[in-house]
């Protein structure tokens, strides 16, 4: 801008090179992200994912526990029915079969007693371990899962999840 002497007035000049270094640069086909910002976005990510992962690891181990043991719970409830209408429990060698199929030489057998067509895995792929008599004092029977593992181990041992 200029202004006159003596008239106040002033005046306003066009320039067109000061337009020109106003206006911005519009965006272009060819423009992108920077190795610099993807190398912190990875690295960002990449953080994230090892602060988070392991907490969800653990929390799905302990709900794989959880399920175990309610599972165990379950069967249970199923072999104190069976024993109910036979008597006693199944033997270790009938097995958890005895609740899906009709054991040989058992009488009042009223089932199956389990919705499914073969006995039911742990919830890491293992079949549970049924034992009758139970090796522990206090208890009819032994029914274990080996836990994630799958390592066989006595009822009770470390890494085990058995009935109470």
């Amino acid at each position: 801008m200029t202004r006159r002497r003596g008239t106040g007035a002033m005046r306003v000049r066009s320039d067109s090179h000061a337009l020109m270094s106003i206006s911005r640069k519009t965006p272009n086909a060819d423009d992108g992200y920077t190795l610099l910002e993807l190398l912190v976005v990875i690295v960002i990510l990449g953080l994230l994912i090892g602060l988070v992962a392991p907490a969800l690891l653990g929390q799905l181990g302990r709900a794989k526990t959880s399920i175990a043991a309610q599972s165990i719970e379950q069967i249970g409830s199923v072999l104190d029915l069976y024993k109910l209408d036979i008597g006693r429990y199944p033997t270790t060698g009938q097995g958890l079969q005895a609740l899906i199929a009709d054991p040989s030489g058992v009488s009042g057998w009223h089932g199956p007693y389990l919705k499914q067509t073969k006995v039911p895995l742990d919830p890491w792929g293992h079949p549970f371990i049924y034992q009758d008599p139970s090796s522990r004092p206090g208890l009819a029977y032994d029914l274990c899962s080996e836990g994630p593992d799958g390592k066989p181990a006595a009822p009770g041992a470390p890494g085990t999840i058995c009935n109470h």
